[in-house]
């Protein structure tokens, strides 16, 4: 089956977690023996922000890392959907995609029919910024794939759409596997940007206060860090790495004894079950990791099992002293975690959930016929 792909950026991964995941169902759907084709606008801020920090490289770097992967850059005033969608059978529009874009496709759709279209939303904008949302028109689309239930639920009960599914993202075991050659040689490692600071205090209380009074050394990699955070981590033991590749992280988890997850503000208050991509990637690396408090609703993991939780500052620096000191505990937690993550986490798991929508809209189809 062809499938078509329109997404902010496969390329680029510059405060764009989108593409983590976005890559590793690619690679899967190409596995299984599938035509993807992915396309990009011209204009992706994350492409154009990576470049302007790093040059070209990192695109180098992209090829060499993902030789089967590759996109189509487009200037939305020239595309021709005839040909971008000329035998396609499933078309993802994802929704950090121009409204117009989005609605372009529909309309080719009610012109042309012949192939299944989703709408794939990954944010928290369905709750935070719903007047956004409200521009995109999916009343040509067949549902909206939703990356955790209350967003399923938002969609289906603001009119948004008549069908959704509810698809977690997941890791890319290709990638994210660990790496038993590597001895770790620091303590603790968080990747992770900084957003629009809604987190600050979390990240001060769970990652820098514990660090600093541990005085663990280690490395704190992400994007848009103002200066004075950037002092705060100069306080520590830590430092700043800035931006990292995502296909690197899997290195960086190696050379770290732990992890830490600090969801931002909108996945703690009002979108419980929904942990973000983050843990999925440092569990099938097989890295201890300790939580701050967030709602697992919908039963993804196994709280004290596969990750520890801290419920405070005060926790969060006993439990990295006993990760780092009971080697029992950490191994356990790696071993733990690991088995959630290839028993119902993988991008294999989420084509499987994928094929099955489709087959389920098919099916719909030939019964309404």
């Amino acid at each position: 089956m062809k499938v078509v792909i329109f997404c902010h950026s496969l390329v680029s991964d510059w405060n764009h977690g989108n593409a983590h995941f976005l890559r590793g169902v690619t690679s899967e759907l190409l596995d299984r023996g599938h035509e993807v084709s992915v396309y990009e606008p011209v204009d992706a801020w994350s492409r154009a922000n990576l470049i302007a920090e790093h040059g070209h490289a990192p695109e180098k770097q992209f090829a060499a890392a993902f030789p089967e992967l590759s996109s189509t850059r487009y200037d939305l005033t020239e595309l021709d959907l005839d040909d971008a969608l000329d035998g396609a059978g499933l078309v993802l529009v994802h929704e950090w995609n121009d409204p117009k874009l989005v609605r372009a496709v529909g309309r080719h759709r009610e012109g042309h029919g012949g192939y299944r279209l989703l709408f794939h939303d990954t944010h928290h904008r369905a709750v935070t910024r719903p007047e956004d949302m409200e521009r995109y028109d999916l009343s040509a689309y067949d549902g909206v794939l939703a990356f955790g239930s209350v967003i399923r639920d938002i969609y289906l009960r603001r009119g948004w759409t008549e069908r959704a599914w509810t698809w977690h993202e997941a890791a890319d075991t290709r990638v994210f596997r660990p790496r038993a050659c590597v001895e770790p040689d620091n303590d603790l490692v968080w990747i992770g940007n900084w957003g629009d600071g809604e987190r600050a205090q979390r990240l001060r209380a769970f990652l820098l206060a514990p660090a600093r009074r541990l005085r663990l050394s280690g490395t704190i990699y992400g994007v848009r860090y103002p200066l004075r955070e950037r002092m705060r981590i100069g306080l520590t033991r830590l430092s700043y790495g800035g931006w990292i590749a995502n296909h690197r992280a899997p290195g960086a988890f190696a050379r770290h004894r732990l992890t830490v997850h600090v969801p931002r503000r909108p996945y703690c208050e009002a979108l419980p079950g929904i942990p973000t991509i983050r843990p999925f990637e440092a569990l099938a690396c097989g890295i201890p990791l300790i939580c701050s408090p967030w709602d697992d609703a919908e039963h993804l993991f196994r709280p004290g099992i596969d990750y520890l939780v801290a419920r405070d500052g005060d926790e969060m620096r006993r439990l990295m002293r006993e990760v780092l000191n009971d080697e029992d505990l950490a191994e356990s937690l790696r071993l733990q975690g690991l088995a959630t993550i290839h028993a119902r986490h993988t991008c294999a798991h989420r084509v499987d959930e994928l094929l099955a929508v489709h087959a389920e809209l098919e099916g719909t189809a030939e019964r309404a016929a």
